[in-house]
């Protein structure tokens, strides 16, 4: 990963800024830093790498949004969570980098397809609030979080379906995201996932990350939202071909 040729740590810069972006600006983009960076480096080694940059970005997102999370949402989803992760790992010990590459593509782009399926409902949307949608909820952003790092879109419609304000939609997000990713650290290390050149690649893009966070806080307000999702949904959905052929 060190030895990667200058375009290479250019589109890893732009993964790094997109996740900081994503967890305190617009979280529909976080999804494009998944495919960005494994463009760049072996699919199922990416996955790993990219973990600790969404926690340091997580840490941004909670130390901005911390007062705002809504906890008895958060204690109903993460045991179903954790039996996704368990999912999750089983898959990623099993499946060698060309076969996850076209999952991890598809994987995306169910999960794009799903957000677009949600934007059109908008407020039309109906959703149940039962306890086995939580349960299939938190399964299957366990699963789709250990495997791709891809769980945005669901935690999008469980969220929405408990009809929370801005405020508090993005603060459980946050807590959501740094506890399930924190978790994700034991197994992925245990795969060989996580290790010594993987976290100096991490340190280096640490300063981007941060750049990324401080500018989602100060920007997203300026951007048109729709258009820019607009955009991230296309070129998302174009990477994750990409990943499929």
């Amino acid at each position: 990963m060190l030895e990667l040729t200058p375009w290479a740590w250019l589109v890893a810069g732009l993964s790094a800024m997109t996740v900081g972006f994503s967890k305190t600006g617009v979280p529909g983009v976080g999804i494009l830093a998944v495919l960005l960076l494994a463009d760049v480096i072996p699919t199922r080694e990416s996955v790993g790498v990219l973990l600790p940059m969404l926690i340091f970005g997580d840490l941004f997102a909670v130390a901005y949004w911390r007062r705002h999370a809504v906890w008895r949402y958060l204690v109903k989803l993460l045991p179903w969570a954790m039996a996704g992760l368990a999912v999750g790992y089983l898959g990623l010990r099993y499946v060698n980098d060309a076969q996850l590459r076209p999952l991890i593509g598809a994987i995306v782009l169910v999960m794009l397809a799903v957000n677009y399926w949600r934007m059109r409902r908008g407020e039309n949307l109906t959703v149940p609030t039962q306890w086995w949608f939580a349960a299939g909820m938190g399964l299957l952003a366990g699963t789709t979080t250990m495997m791709a790092n891809a769980a945005g879109p669901v935690m999008t419609i469980y969220l929405l379906a408990m009809c929370l304000p801005k405020e508090q939609f993005i603060g459980t997000g946050a807590w959501y995201f740094l506890i399930v990713n924190c978790l994700k650290v034991p197994p992925m290390a245990s795969l060989g996932l996580i290790n010594g050149p993987s976290l100096t690649f991490n340190l280096m893009l640490t300063p981007v990350i941060a750049i990324g966070a401080v500018a989602g806080i100060f920007l997203v307000k300026y951007i048109p939202q729709k258009r820019f999702n607009q955009a991230v949904q296309l070129l998302a959905a174009a990477a994750a071909v990409r990943l499929l052929f």
